[in-house]
């Protein structure tokens, strides 16, 4: 199968997907809370609270999505999301704004990465890789595309209209394209009259990824958060840590572009490593060069982190194998959504008390990551046996 249109459809989608939900609160926070008479903090707590359940519906996403592939569930997912957006539109209190937040969650755990990606392993098995790295590449725009769109819209149709439009996007554009390029699965209806819930060991395996993707996003969490304000406590300018959070989307594109070509070769072992040692490489420099090297530090982080967003659909694959693989996916993930929710809370604490030192706690937890993967084993033959011993 020709996996160049579902690449496009899938990269589209999830740039759609991101923009209009992840990256929204960025640029329409203060606006809405403005509007609405309340502090900024309830849209972020707000924003919060949908990640926790985007993190709790994960496993059940890829188990459905193991047993009627993608096209139904990441079409559903535009659905679920445009509902949000039109009910965040029409916010006019805080129990509004909650429940939108709470839809957006619900549509984010049916309609991001994990999801993309758990569609493409029921699409194309072991040879799923290639495909997940397109769609991570193209979808890696996705603020790039996003925060001025939602910006221009901003000020142009105001944060309400604005919301409307994205939802209009997610049926006019998302739906569409997830309905029909995505295969439908034949046998769908049997498979899941049939399904029984399988049985997943929560064994070292399990719990050295869970770990690995917990710490990797949290420092993620906190960089897309705050990694401006860090830059000025490391000594940088305004100047210099806004041209450093702007560099970040090109370098992960760019890191992205050498997984592809390069990386691609090697196990995603590899690449995994690669990636959780780039950024306290990054922050060593930041200490020894001071805030000039501001810009430095963001091209390591950026692209560690945009190899990072690959291993999370590959390396579960290549070490388990297609089987399952959604659901095992949405249980890998899930602390991982839990702390990327909790870290800009609480490196956010942290930079008071610690400024620029807070490099050090993000470091480790890389460090700690990189560590954990030297547990990991490059073939399946484990997995092989313990499949065995169970069916035995």
């Amino acid at each position: 199968m020709n996996q160049l249109p579902i690449i496009l459809a899938l990269g589209t989608t999830q740039t759609l997907a991101w923009a209009s939900s992840y990256y929204l609160p960025a640029i329409l926070a203060d606006p809405i809370a403005r509007d609405l008479g309340i502090s900024s903090t309830w849209i972020f707590t707000a924003f919060s609270a949908s990640l926790v359940i985007s993190a709790l519906i994960g496993p059940r996403v890829g188990r459905q999505i193991d047993l009627v592939g993608g096209r139904s569930v990441l079409s559903l997912s535009n659905l679920v999301l445009a509902a949000g957006l039109a009910l965040l539109g029409f916010t006019s209190s805080i129990p509004m704004l909650v429940i939108a937040w709470l839809l957006l969650g619900v549509g984010m755990g049916a309609g991001l990465y994990d999801a993309a990606f758990a569609a493409l392993g029921r699409i194309y098995g072991d040879a799923a890789r290639r495909s997940i790295t397109g769609i991570t590449l193209l979808a890696g725009f996705a603020s790039t595309v996003g925060w001025p769109l939602s910006a221009w819209g901003l000020e142009t149709i105001g944060w309400r209209n604005t919301c409307f439009a994205w939802a209009a996007a997610h049926i006019l554009i998302g739906l569409p394209l997830n309905l029909l390029m995505l295969p439908a699965v034949k046998g769908a209806k049997a498979a899941v009259a049939a399904a029984v819930k399988p049985h997943i060991p929560i064994d070292r395996t399990m719990i050295v990824l869970a770990f690995v993707f917990a710490a990797a996003w949290t420092v993620t969490g906190a960089m897309a958060a705050h990694l401006p304000r860090i830059m000025e406590a490391a000594g940088a300018t305004t100047a210099q840590a806004v041209f450093a959070g702007a560099l970040i989307g090109p370098a992960q594109v760019a890191a992205r572009i050498f997984e592809a070509g390069f990386l691609s070769r090697y196990h995603p072992l590899v690449s995994t490593r690669l990636a959780c040692i780039t950024h306290p490489i990054g922050a060593a420099i930041l200490g020894l060069a001071g805030g000039g090297a501001a810009s430095v530090f963001a091209l390591f982080h950026g692209s560690g982190n945009g190899i990072l967003t690959i291993a999370r659909g590959t390396l579960p694959l290549a070490v388990f194998g297609p089987e399952n693989y959604g659901y095992r996916l949405g249980i890998i993930g899930a602390p991982a959504r839990m702390a990327q929710a909790a870290a800009p809370l609480l490196f956010g604490l942290l930079i008071e008390v610690m400024g620029a030192r807070v490099l050090l706690v993000s470091s480790a937890l890389s460090i700690s990551a990189l560590l954990a993967l030297f547990l990991l084993r490059k073939d399946r033959r484990g997995c092989q046996l313990r499949r065995e011993s169970t069916a035995s």
